[in-house]
């Protein structure tokens, strides 16, 4: 793998939240610079109503516009910012008028990539499997729309990936009639996820070689850590590489399943934004885990932004990309 030096922005829109990632790249390594983080919610309704409404779409423009007043700060003569890549996932590519927000990006001079979800899934391989060379991985992250599972090694070919249309708003929207839910509800989220997650696993090759290590992405597991351990504020270097059992996240479940939107939030290590959707997140990796057969997973902070950003450096670098895949770049 080969990279140019230079500062990168990397950009990814989610069905829950929009990220930025400023990065330098010196003599090979990904060094962050700034990481911005919010709750932009693009794909509330789109579910049900197949599209994206107008104020998420407010939202998220207007948190886009914040994050290039972050670039321009960071684009200087000693360092500028050589290119920014703009990623959009479920939200974008479940909605009819997905379109027309890549639209109003672009009048902002920002080429939109909304990508498939198996696309999604490489990324984020690519970013999380960093941490790990030599092992045998299975990644998966939990989305608010997606979930995207990928075996395999760092800087090989995965084996095996598959991309589900299960996540933390998705769920929530599909059998949560309220928070706390209603009688039978969870259960009912809990047995639609396994039953999806159960049939994918049972289908693979017999020689199918297991991974070693499940490591998880994402804000739900991110939060489930912050909310195990009580973190007030939030301390990323704590939360990455920690490990999550599955009876901590059954308790969590347990814990939450009895309280509102309010009461959720009120809890240590929960942002108030993420309350409504985090108990349906916390579903959906404990059926994963059991429909894999794992009892602890690995969180990391290296995922979809990471990817991004190595992506951009073997493009400009005149490499073919690791995920055979040449991205449109922007520059602002």
């Amino acid at each position: 793998m080969t990279y140019a030096d230079g500062r990168y922005g990397a950009l990814d829109i989610g069905t829950v939240t929009c990220r930025l990632l400023v990065a330098d790249v010196e003599d090979g390594r990904i060094i962050d610079v700034d990481k911005e983080y919010a709750i932009t919610d693009l794909g509330v309704g789109v579910d049900a109503t197949g599209r994206l409404s107008e104020a998420a779409i407010e939202r998220v423009l207007a948190c886009v516009d914040r994050y290039l007043e972050v670039l321009a700060r960071y684009d200087t003569p000693e360092h500028p910012v050589r290119r920014l890549i703009a990623m959009a996932t479920s939200a974008s590519r479940d909605a009819a008028n997905g379109p027309e927000f890549a639209a109003r990006l672009a009048e902002r001079g920002i080429t939109l990539a909304v990508i498939p979800g198996s696309r999604e899934a490489q990324l984020t391989f690519l970013g999380a499997s960093s941490d790990f060379p030599g092992e045998n991985l299975l990644v998966v992250d939990i989305g608010g729309g997606s979930t995207e599972v990928v075996a395999g090694r760092f800087g090989e070919d995965p084996v095996a990936s598959h991309s589900f249309n299960i996540g933390c708003r998705r769920v929530t929207e599909r059998f949560f009639s309220a928070l706390p839910p209603a009688d039978g509800e969870l259960a009912a989220a809990a047995a639609w996820a396994n039953e999806q997650f159960a049939g994918y696993f049972e289908s693979l090759p017999v020689d199918f070689e297991r991974a070693e290590r499940l490591v998880a992405v994402g804000g739900t597991v991110t939060t489930l850590v912050a909310l195990v351990h009580e973190l007030e504020p939030y301390d990323s270097s704590f939360v990455h590489l920690r490990e999550l059992s599955m009876e901590q996240i059954s308790a969590a479940i347990e814990h939450m399943s009895v309280l509102d939107a309010d009461g959720i939030a009120a809890l240590p290590g929960v942002q108030p934004k993420r309350a409504g959707v985090i108990l349906a997140g916390a579903v959906v990796i404990r059926e994963l885990m059991r429909a894999s057969g794992y009892k602890t997973l690995t969180v990391s902070e290296n995922s979809l932004l990471a990817g991004m950003a190595a992506t951009i450096n073997e493009v400009l670098d005149g490499a073919t990309p690791t995920i055979a895949w040449t991205p449109t770049l922007s520059t602002l």
